[in-house]
């Protein structure tokens, strides 16, 4: 028998024995749907976060009284500073007007509750207090109405912007600019309304009222708030010593003593997508290792099938034999045999894995992760299959092949 002959003896046998290699290609086929599901869904993830960051611009970067994102290990505490407050913020502010873009945001409550006449917002709105800059720099987008005007942050306006979450919660099926809301006691005018951006790095950029500075800080009724830096550098080659101007400029506003570690943290929105990088490197090989025992389960449960059909087709290894068959061309058959039931198995399990990864990823980033058709992990899958079927068939395999024929033949 040659290759293709092995072949299509495997199928006729599978054929012939069908619910049982239905039951142990479903058996592979979770398997490799773990496996290949879980990376799908991290690739989708990972993309989404890339795309974020990209809208960002590679010339901008961050001052905060705390690092945007820290793997915390046991042991070690939370690396937090002492607030940026408001005098810092507009003094570094002023010194880098000319030099480029610099926006504030103040997070003035992150459990606000916006009221519509008799509706209301779960207690996990977003009040944020934001200058001119911030929607550009941030790379968020007016779906309707306007953005603030001038007036609005000179005369500390009551007015908003409202993200998709909250208008969903406030307003079903009319539009909400013009209305009044009422905002932790105070009313707000709503002028315009921000495009969906998506809920990653921790949720809840659409989740989110935004108010001029000035009124986030009339809201905040005299509490000490924290402003997050954010700076765009005009024309800049060289970022790293742009950035390392604003370091000089940020410890001078902070009376950071000579010699003393900086009392804030400075971090490149590229520098920041590296960091997520390590993350879902670690989550992968998470991933891996889940999808690696699911498979081990698989194979043996696949060799113990294997085992059952050597014993039950020992006649007919008998009388294969009895024609000429060698123990290679047993052994290669029940080894065929097994591998193509565990790529009937991996297909099937790629096909639902294709789907059910994305749907993962656009779930986690709150609809904007990219549909991710993640080739490397199909490719991997099947070879993995393969591997498999070798470790799940060899050892019933070399056990037909060492069959005597006529022991084979009294076999009933």
């Amino acid at each position: 028998m040659n290759l293709k002959e092995n072949i299509l003896e495997g199928l006729r046998s599978i054929k012939g024995n069908l619910l049982r290699t239905v039951l142990t290609a479903l058996i592979i086929s979770l398997g490799i749907t773990a496996l290949v599901g879980i990376l799908t869904a991290i690739d989708g993830i990972q993309s989404s976060v890339d795309n974020s960051f990209a809208s960002l611009g590679a010339n901008s970067f961050e001052i905060r009284n705390r690092p945007l994102m820290q793997i915390r290990r046991e042991g070690q505490r939370e690396k937090r500073y002492k607030n940026i407050d408001f005098r810092q913020a507009i003094r570094y502010k002023a010194t880098f007007a000319d030099k480029g873009k610099v926006t504030l945001k103040t997070s003035v409550t992150g459990n606000a509750i916006a009221k519509y006449e008799s509706k209301k917002t779960n207690p996990n709105t977003r009040l944020w207090g934001v200058d001119n800059y911030f929607l550009e720099l941030k790379d968020y987008k007016i779906g309707g109405g306007r953005n603030f005007i001038k007036n609005d942050f000179e005369k500390a306006q009551n007015v908003c912007l409202l993200g998709v979450d909250v208008i969903d919660q406030l307003f079903e099926k009319e539009s909400p600019l013009d209305k009044n809301i009422t905002v932790n006691g105070i009313q707000l005018k709503v002028v315009g309304i921000l495009a969906k951006k998506g809920n990653m790095m921790g949720g809840g950029d659409d989740r989110v009222v935004m108010v001029p500075l000035e009124t986030g800080r009339k809201m905040a009724g005299g509490r000490s708030l924290n402003y997050d830096i954010t700076t765009s550098a005009k024309n800049i080659y060289n970022l790293d010593d742009f950035m390392e101007e604003a370091r000089g400029v940020m410890r001078k506003v902070r009376m950071d003593a000579i010699g003393a570690e900086d009392s804030f943290t400075l971090e490149r929105s590229d520098s920041i997508a590296k960091s997520f990088d390590s993350i879902t490197g670690s989550l992968r090989i998470g991933g891996f290792i889940i999808g690696f025992i699911t498979l081990l389960g698989a194979s043996i449960a696949l060799m113990n099938i294997m085992m059952v059909s050597v014993t039950e087709r020992t006649r007919e290894i008998g009388i294969r034999k009895s024609l000429g068959a060698t123990p290679t061309k047993i052994l290669l058959q029940f080894l065929i045999e097994a591998i193509v039931i565990c790529i009937l198995g991996g297909l099937g399990g790629i096909l639902i894995a294709i789907p059910i990864g994305n749907l993962i990823a656009q779930g986690i980033s709150g609809g904007v992760a990219s549909f991710i058709i993640p080739w490397l992990w199909m490719i991997s899958g099947i070879i993995i299959c393969i591997l498999v079927g070798l470790f799940s068939g060899i050892y019933p395999a070399i056990k037909a092949s060492k069959m005597d024929p006529i022991e084979s033949l009294r076999y009933e």
